[in-house]
């Protein structure tokens, strides 16, 4: 199967690797979409045992791909014909069911997090099962979509971290709950493929059944539905008897001010950007 927006190494780990650096690897649908299949290659491969995503340049994701020429026209395609009801399911399946999906794959999955993983690259890593880090990575959680932060961090932590809405470093994140280990740039990808190594060393069963079981008391406290649950008042409460036409410029704006705010924090407390030092 061909790709055009990430790379898919099979193996019995798996590499799936995000494929726009010129974008900082903005997700496209496209990408999503490809994300997806390489995964789902994954899985249907016998040999593999573990996943590892990444992502290819200077940063795992910058977020959401918000004006390239190639989104915009997919969008439109896309939400040709929709009403608001059928829109806000387009965009239920793309940002949050296909989370969930990745969520709970048979296979454990490995998210390796350098540069910038700002909202929407926050999504895709929070859906992976282990994230490691490097030590030059600034990550700001999201809220909206794939909401999760409160199960990775608790409800007090979550409301401090979300209401500044500034980048944390990599240690930070650690510390937190939000990264299980942390690298040097230089050797995060070694590490990762060390540590998903010796996972693929141990019985797939096994691993299958550890992966369900937390999954599952996960989502018997109410994982899942707290996630779905969240949708209808970001998408649904002004759904229109057809999908409004999109109008890239205001959330272009909107992403854009909040990730320049969060830059002026970076510069305020003297936190350098990634591969800057």
């Amino acid at each position: 199967m061909g790709y055009d927006t990430v790379i898919y190494e099979p193996g019995t780990v798996a590499r799936v690797i995000l494929d726009r650096p010129e974008k900082r690897n903005a997700q496209s649908w496209k990408l999503l979409d490809e994300m997806e299949q390489a995964f789902n290659e994954a899985v249907a491969d016998q040999a593999c045992r573990v996943i590892v995503l990444s992502g290819a340049g200077p940063s795992f994701s910058g977020g959401h791909d918000l004006d390239s020429p190639e989104q915009l026209a997919d969008g439109r395609e896309r939400n040709e014909g929709l009403d608001g009801f059928a829109h806000g399911e387009l965009l239920k399946d793309i940002y949050i069911d296909s989370h969930l999906r990745w969520r709970n794959l048979p296979k454990p999955t490995v998210a390796m997090v350098h540069g910038y993983c700002v909202y929407g690259g926050w999504m895709i890593a929070a859906a992976m099962d282990v994230i490691f880090a490097a030590s030059d990575a600034l990550l700001i959680p999201t809220y909206g979509d794939y909401f999760t932060t409160h199960w990775d961090v608790g409800a007090r932590k979550a409301k401090e971290i979300l209401f500044e809405n500034t980048f944390m470093t990599a240690e930070e994140a650690m510390r937190w709950g939000f990264v299980g280990r942390v690298y040097p740039s230089d050797e995060l990808e070694a590490q990762t493929l060390k540590y998903a190594g010796r996972v693929a060393e141990h019985n797939p069963l096994t691993l299958r059944q550890i992966k369900y079981s937390i999954n599952q008391s996960l989502d018997t406290m109410g994982f899942s539905t707290t996630v779905r649950s969240l949708y209808p008042d970001f998408y649904r409460r002004a759904a229109r008897q057809r999908a409004p036409e999109p109008d890239p410029r205001r959330t272009q704006g909107q992403f854009r001010s909040q990730v320049g705010r969060a830059m002026d924090y970076l510069r305020e407390d003297g936190l350098s950007r990634p591969g800057q030092g």
